[in-house]
């Protein structure tokens, strides 16, 4: 479990190997081997045998996070604040030991395992960009329980500690190192203990600022009217951008501006006040079932077809220097394929690798990339407006112009150099992969990759498998997903495959709400106080109205005589085709667009769609935009469009921004009640109409399918 070795100039080193595990991981198990070595090296240093500790791994991470499955079912907050507690006082234990400690880090060390590294007086990280540090925690709902929020603010100050914390990003060793999280890299493992011993050599007495009498917080406390007032901005700002929906991003700044005033034991205790709050609030439940049982789920291969061996793409092509192309081959350069991009000339070929490697400067500028990968980087990538150099290429993807022609020529000229094993993968937003695989060479081999924008940024990719795409090829396509750190979601060649299927009934429902005399400014606002990333109004411009009704004409053409037409149709063929303003692409749609970047909403949308509604419910409005969602994705997953509940709720939050805080579509139905949600679905089909009809599917779920 925790192996100890002391050498001559007495510096013990810890080295954590948790027996029985692939890595370590900080429960109750670890905190309680290591009471007994915490009360040896008191004892060494009281007979003035120990000059310092190096703790380290054993294992290819330093050390993971806490018991996510523990937690999820933790509703007492009396013992999650007791829980926290404990790991405090372990934490607090082993950095007053008497003794300088040193955190060596050789792997990944990120939530509750970098706690302990906090908990040390010295932090060595090795310099591999590979490794991930840092407290990711508010990713899944939660805030550090180990006494993090409390440490950071002492070392680096509320307005350095805050972002850290509330991105939840996982930091490179070279990023941690500028942001504060680390003291000192290393070459390698050797170079690191090296490291760690010198230090410790040299530090004999050594207190934590927060022990100090004289310590202060940098920067400040919340007691001061400047930063107190900057403070207020910032809450100002988060509850803006996200209408107070996640409690544990409140609990962050709240305790940081509460804990600035307090002395460290206290402050120290009320974070495990705030812990045991976030831990057992049902937000922080949806989230976890979502962002971490779901995802490991999908991971895991929820939705491949088994059967078939991993497939192990190293050589990708990609169709399209464009913003969608170049976005995709960066995310293939990154992770360690090669890339030959190609477009109709050199040089708009070139200008995709002069993307590529602008955004390889924006990771060197942050730490994520070293400057001497940049040409590694971009010596991967090969540009051409040539077909024959994709051959050996394992994978072709196209983002080229949403044209069914275009498609089909570009896709012809690669196939001629493909071999028969390679798959060929089509990024469309609207078109069918059957009717575009009839123009592929090797049907059986083509396959639909619906990436979402920004291509090198969000999380989740559709994987759509026509009438003739063979299980094997959506196997490849679905670990080429994971090769390339996506979550693969499979689903049928339906019309709007499953994200844009589900998003467009929220924004045709915004445009209901406009066409039956709703203020366009409130229907905007009511959609992001749901949750929603943007407004309807908005998401439709982004869109294009064009592909809002075209989605619309395929859901028609696909239930026949069943199909009754959307009460939105009118109002989006009213904008599109009689004002002539068809979305943010052409600067006119239910915004106006300036040149620098600007929008409001349309000044003339009010002459066209009087307001006629004096008297609003809110909260109607809300569920309105939440529920025809969830309808929808219920009639998905009834009609067999997407299998799987865990691919449903990864696909709406991280695809299109269906609320976080819900746990996705899915999930949503278990936090609001099955039976709750039937009999509000009755109440909104009696007054708006069919669209508002709650699938088989909804109604018989086993709600034990939507937890973990």
């Amino acid at each position: 479990m925790i192996y100890y070795r002391k050498d001559t100039d007495n510096i013990a080193t810890l080295i954590l190997d948790m027996s029985g595990r692939s890595g370590n991981l900080l429960n109750h198990e670890i905190v309680a081997a290591f009471a007994p070595v915490i009360e040896h090296l008191k004892q060494e240093k009281l007979a003035g045998k120990l000059n310092g500790v190096i703790i380290t791994s054993a294992k290819q991470d330093f050390l993971e996070s806490g018991d996510l499955d523990y937690l999820y079912q933790l509703n007492d907050p009396a013992k999650a604040f007791e829980a926290s507690q404990q790991l405090k006082q372990f934490l607090r234990d082993l950095e007053v030991p008497g003794v300088p400690v040193a955190a060596a880090i050789n792997g990944d060390a990120l939530g509750t395992g970098f706690e302990l590294t906090l908990a040390c007086h010295y932090r060595i990280a090795v310099a591999d960009s590979k490794m991930r540090l840092g407290h990711p925690e508010v990713k899944i709902g939660l805030i550090p329980s180990g006494g993090a929020v409390i440490r950071l603010m002492w070392l680096l100050g509320i307005e350095r500690a805050y972002p850290l914390l509330l991105e939840g990003r996982r930091y490179s060793p070279q990023e941690a190192l500028k942001v504060g999280l680390v003291d000192e890299l290393a070459e390698d493992r050797t170079d690191m203990l090296r490291k760690a011993k010198k230090w410790l050599l040299a530090h004999h007495d050594v207190r934590r600022t927060w022990d100090d009498p004289d310590g202060e917080i940098p920067g400040g406390t919340a007691a001061d009217p400047n930063l107190g007032h900057r403070i207020r901005l910032l809450t100002a700002r988060l509850s803006a951008k996200t209408n107070d929906l996640y409690p544990a991003k409140l609990a962050i700044i709240d305790l940081l501006a509460e804990g600035s005033k307090l002395d460290f034991t206290t402050a120290y205790r009320l974070d495990s006040r705030y812990y045991a709050r976030v831990a057992t609030d049902p937000v922080t439940k949806n989230m976890i079932s979502t962002y971490w049982f779901d995802k490991q789920a999908v991971r895991g291969g929820v939705g491949r077809p088994k059967g078939y061996g991993k497939f192990r793409a190293r050589r990708m092509g990609v169709i399209g220097a464009g913003m969608m192309g170049s976005g995709i081959a960066f995310l293939c350069l990154r992770n360690g394929f090669e890339v030959i991009l190609k477009d109709v000339s050199q040089p708009i070929a070139d200008r995709g690798k002069d993307y590529i490697a602008d955004k390889i400067d924006e990771y060197i500028e942050r730490g994520t990339f070293q400057p001497e990968d940049r040409e590694k980087l971009l010596n991967r990538i090969t540009t051409t407006a040539k077909s024959d150099l994709f051959v050996d290429c394992d994978i072709v993807v196209e983002a080229v112009f949403e044209n069914k022609s275009v498609k089909t020529k570009v896709t012809r000229e690669a196939e001629e150099h493909l071999d028969e094993y390679a798959i060929f993968g089509t990024n469309t937003l609207s078109i069918p992969i059957t009717e575009l695989g009839r123009g592929s060479l090797r049907p059986e081999n083509y396959v639909g990759l619906h990436f979402f924008l920004p291509a090198e940024k969000t999380a989740v990719v559709e994987v759509v498998k026509g009438e003739q795409t063979s299980d094997e090829t959506v196997a490849r396509a679905f670990d080429f997903a994971i090769a390339i750190r996506k979550l693969p979601i499979v689903v049928k060649d339906s019309w709007g495959f499953f994200a844009a299927r589900v998003l467009n009934t929220y924004i045709l429902e915004g445009v209901t709400m406009l066409n039956e005399g709703y203020p366009a400014a409130l229907i905007e606002n009511m959609g992001r106080q749901a949750g929603m990333k943007s407004g309807p109004l908005a998401m439709a411009d982004d869109l294009g109205l064009k592909f809002v009704l075209r989605y619309e004409q395929q859901a028609a053409d696909h239930y026949g005589k069943r199909y009754k037409q959307h009460p939105a149709v009118p109002a989006l063929i009213k904008v599109k085709e009689e004002l002539e303003r068809s979305g943010k692409s052409k600067r006119a749609g239910f915004y106006e667009y300036e040149a620098n970047g600007n929008s409001r909403l349309w000044s003339g949308l009010e002459k066209h769609f009087p307001v006629t509604k004096d008297d609003y419910d809110r909260l109607r409005m809300k569920h309105r935009f939440l529920f025809t969602q969830v309808i929808e994705a219920g009639w998905c997953l009834q009609e067999g469009v997407i299998e799987y509940i865990e691919a449903a709720n990864l696909a709406s939050v991280y695809g299109w921004g269906f609320p976080g805080y819900t746990g996705g579509v899915m999930r949503y139905i278990y936090s609001y009640g099955h039976e709750n949600f039937l009999q509000r679905c009755e109440e909104l089909k009696e007054r708006y109409g069919q669209r508002f009809t709650v699938p088989r599917f909804i109604r018989e779920i086993d709600l034990n399918r939507l937890t973990p």
